[in-house]
């Protein structure tokens, strides 16, 4: 009987582990915003910040970061289930068995991290979206292609115009669940923590935000599966050509869908159109560059401390949300409101930069994060060695 494995350290892509990296990153700059503070949720944030190094730090997180960095992710997410299916086949196991059990496993994990740690949590909608993609797992690189555009268009289409027509409504600051999650979060009884994280997630999440959310995400997934197939980030050299043309464009759409509401406000009822087209745009742009700057010494060497948090991203993010956990609600310092958006960005360049160094310690010594390491075992089936030298 033969045995899937994981990929081994010499066939793996630095790049895309400095991509994953990245987007942990990137992913951190944007939910400490939601972590420390109501205001991502139910609004007010610009009556509560008001001086400008405040509300530049805003506009600079929402213009780079937000929608970039879990489209990014996404993305990788997509491009490294096609991996793992070529591996698969390659060894002889069955394919669908095995994804549908690691998509399930990346379930529970998410289950732990939105009910007892964080309603922010992207793991769920991960393996539950990912349920999904198993249809997809076969189709043609065509179908992929036109099935994702397809379904990320229309969603964005008639959304937008939704939220056109009732623009006048849009924008408002809900001060009862405001004030609401000031007193539950700063409470020192974890079960007023836990219940007010509930009642974040359930106002997130609905039937309707998740077929928003399988009609966005999904075509992520997609866009990774077709680049993993066409083998352009496996050997950037050879497609440099088209690389560069996809790096143009994604800029230009980044520069005109991401950036460019603020030259007119910013409108609320844009927003969808900003995040999930722009968002697309800015993650490919990302992905892109980091792919090309991966090909130089120099860049390699740039790209080094992103890769090793890349290569046990699992570990890191959850590893993000404790600290945040501990570091604002009440059980731990009880920071939960009181923590201003250019010192939220100052806390993730120090927490990140520990991470940093933590991770390559760890990986020095250890073939896998912590996190990787069960989700593997419990994937193949078997305890994988967890030591460099076992």
């Amino acid at each position: 009987m033969n045995f899937a494995e994981p990929l081994h350290k010499s066939e793996r892509m630095m790049w895309i582990d400095a991509a994953r990296g990245f987007a942990i990153l990137g992913i951190f700059v944007v939910n400490i915003g939601a972590f420390s503070a109501p205001y991502f949720l139910y609004g007010g944030e610009k009556d509560v910040w008001p001086l400008p190094i405040d509300q530049t730090t805003q506009m600079l997180i929402d213009m780079f970061f937000q929608a970039s960095f879990y489209t990014l992710f996404s993305v990788l997410f997509g491009f490294g289930l096609q991996i793992l299916k070529e591996r698969l086949i390659v060894k002889e196991i069955a394919v669908m068995p095995f994804l549908i059990r690691r998509l399930t496993i990346l379930i529970m994990f998410g289950m732990i991290h939105a009910f007892l740690i964080w309603h922010g949590d992207i793991l769920l909608s991960y393996g539950i979206i990912g349920l999904i993609f198993m249809v997809f797992i076969y189709r043609s690189d065509q179908t992929i292609l036109l099935w994702g555009s397809f379904m990320l268009g229309i969603s964005v289409f008639l959304y937008t115009l939704m939220l056109y027509n009732i623009r006048a409504l849009l924008g408002s600051a809900s001060m009862s669940e405001i004030n609401r999650a000031e007193r539950s979060y700063a409470s020192d009884d974890l079960s007023a923590i836990l219940g007010q994280n509930l009642n974040d997630w359930l106002y997130s999440n609905s039937v309707f935000s998740y077929m928003l959310l399988g009609t966005t995400l999904l075509p992520l997934f997609l866009f990774g599966v077709y680049l993993a197939r066409k083998r352009w980030l496996h050997n950037p050299q050879a497609h440099r050509q088209k690389l560069l043309a996809g790096w143009i464009i994604s800029l230009i759409v980044f520069i005109v869908l991401k950036m460019g509401p603020h030259l007119y406000g910013n409108p609320v009822w844009f927003s969808y159109v900003q995040d999930n087209v722009g968002g697309t745009a800015s993650a490919i742009f990302y992905l892109f560059s980091i792919t090309l700057l991966g090909q130089s010494m120099l860049g390699k060497k740039m790209l080094k401390p992103f890769s090793y948090i890349g290569r046990m991203s699992l570990s890191n993010y959850i590893l993000q949300s404790l600290f945040c956990f501990v570091l604002f609600y009440g059980v731990g310092f009880g920071l939960y409101g009181s923590v201003r958006p250019v010192q939220a960005m100052g806390i993730v360049v120090l927490f990140y930069v520990i991470q940093v160094f933590a991770s390559k310690w760890w990986l020095a010594k250890f073939r896998y994060g912590p996190l990787e390491w069960v989700w593997r075992s419990l994937t193949y089936k078997r305890k994988q060695p967890l030591r460099e030298r076992e």
